[in-house]
């Protein structure tokens, strides 16, 4: 494979060669992350940047939905747009359904729209591993907005807040107790909480919804990245498109807000830094999964389970194996 001429294609925004630089970017293989990572060095250099929105929210409240309608406003204003949708994976067999795509039928027949769906494999947090590296491709492609859209609502669901530079949290109207099942870690993530169904005869119910979350996050410690009013909570439908254009109009306030007071660029510093570290874990991790680390491992666990070594003495000797002074 070229990895220059396929970086340069991407550079001109072909979407076959973005698909194809994913591709490239989620296997697994010994010498395709070496390719990635040459292609990744390669497009660094154009420095793009482009808006990260993540969003999250409960099952059944319409992420999908929402996210084209509000994608095809945006093409509407002469953005191009880029989703990246992550699907659970099944624990047993492994596969997934990756059906965003046919769920999102008018944007996926927009020139200017992009989407993706990935599993989420074995990766916790709502994301896939390379949905970051996946992120950064689309940016060098000249996307304007770039969608993550997570598997679902969750605690370990904050991780996509440190790949974006906006985090949404969906939620349905009449959900019960959903500050509950939530959970307050969620929350303090969120930049936005939109109530999306606010049409029908849910409009009274997602109305009342929207006040009691804005008096939640009225109890949360502020953040230093806030400016007056944020978080907030705000009223959309999907369905009816109503609502979008001014929850844009305040995710642009707030963006450019954290641009004039430095936050936007200390952000993306502090998230660069964070995955720095979170690939030396990984690139640690994955050292047990060597053949010699297996046997290493089985035979030290046959001396514990038998009295001989303690578990502690154990894993010494075998981080004394992985790790040599």
């Amino acid at each position: 494979m070229d990895i220059r001429s396929l970086g340069d294609r991407i550079l001109k925004g072909e979407r076959r060669a973005l698909a194809r630089a994913i591709t490239l970017v989620e296997s697994g293989r010994e010498d395709h992350r070496a390719q990635a990572t040459e292609l990744l060095t390669h497009l660094a250099k154009s420095n793009r940047q482009s808006l990260r929105i993540g969003l999250s929210g409960t099952p059944g409240v319409g992420k999908s939905t929402f996210i084209e309608s509000f994608g095809m406003m945006l093409i509407e204003q002469g953005l191009r747009v880029a989703v990246l949708a992550v699907d659970p994976s099944s624990t047993r067999s492994g596969g997934s359904i990756l059906g965003d795509k046919t769920r999102m039928e008018r944007l996926s027949r927009e020139k200017n729209a992009f989407i993706r769906p990935s599993p989420s494999q074995s990766h916790l947090g709502g994301v896939a591993r390379r949905t970051r590296e996946a992120i950064a491709l689309c940016e060098a492609a000249a996307f304007d907005v770039v969608l993550i859209e997570t598997v679902g609502v969750g605690q370990s669901e904050t991780v996509v807040s440190e790949m974006s530079d906006l985090f949404l949290l969906l939620l349905a109207p009449a959900g019960g107790d959903e500050l509950q099942g939530v959970k307050r870690g969620i929350m303090e993530m969120a930049d936005m909480i939109l109530v999306n169904k606010a049409d029908g005869d849910l409009k009274a119910t997602a109305t009342r919804t929207c006040a009691d979350y804005a008096g939640a996050l009225r109890l949360l410690r502020k953040r230093p990245q806030d400016p007056e009013g944020f978080p907030k909570a705000m009223t959309v439908s999907a369905v009816e498109e109503h609502g979008l254009e001014k929850a844009w109009a305040e995710m642009q306030s707030l963006v450019q807000s954290r641009r004039e007071s430095g936050h936007w660029d200390a952000n993306r510093a502090a998230q660069a830094q964070y995955w720095f570290e979170q690939e030396v874990r990984a690139a640690l991790l994955a050292r047990l999964t060597t053949p010699q680390a297996r046997t290493d491992m089985a035979h030290l666990g046959a001396q514990v389970r038998t009295g001989e070594l303690s578990p502690s003495a154990a894993a010494e000797t075998m981080l004394a194996s992985l790790l040599p002074r």
